[in-house]
């Protein structure tokens, strides 16, 4: 809700707040003009004053569910915007490195040669997978 509506609304509750205290004295007749016939043109025109504090508190609540739906809804459609942009940036970012990678790679022209250690590993990791596989396939296990 923006800072100048937000002023407005508080304005307007002051100066219904103020009419409200004016209407109540001229009720008790300690305020106002002092011929009877303009108390009694001043009432008629003026509704109810418990009239006007229900119709003020339906409002009220009305706005409020309102700000909170709309809050809500603000919340919801910026974490999904900043979650979908951040996976669009990450993923611009992992090419960049990898094209990065890449040509860095071209250009010494040559990889380095891993360990014999890790060579053996690996290949021990393959061969275990694979009969793991061909266990699963005969067993009839998935």
């Amino acid at each position: 809700m923006p800072l100048s509506l937000f002023f407005f609304l508080l304005s307007l509750v002051g100066i219904v707040s103020m009419i409200g205290h004016k209407l109540v004295l001229v009720r008790n007749g300690k305020y106002g003009p002092i011929n009877k016939e303009e108390v009694d043109i001043l009432l008629f025109v003026t509704p109810d004053l418990e009239k006007i504090k229900l119709l003020t508190f339906r409002n009220m609540k009305r706005l409020a569910y309102f700000t909170v739906f709309a809050t809500l809804k603000l919340i919801i459609k910026s974490s999904n915007f900043i979650k979908v942009k951040s996976r669009i940036l990450v993923e611009a970012i992992k090419n960049r490195l990898k094209r990065d990678r890449d040509e860095l790679i071209e250009e010494i022209g040559e990889k380095k040669e891993v360990s014999k250690y890790l060579r053996v590993i690996s290949e021990y990791h393959q061969k275990i997978k694979r009969m793991k596989h061909i266990i699963k396939e005969k067993e009839g296990i998935e």
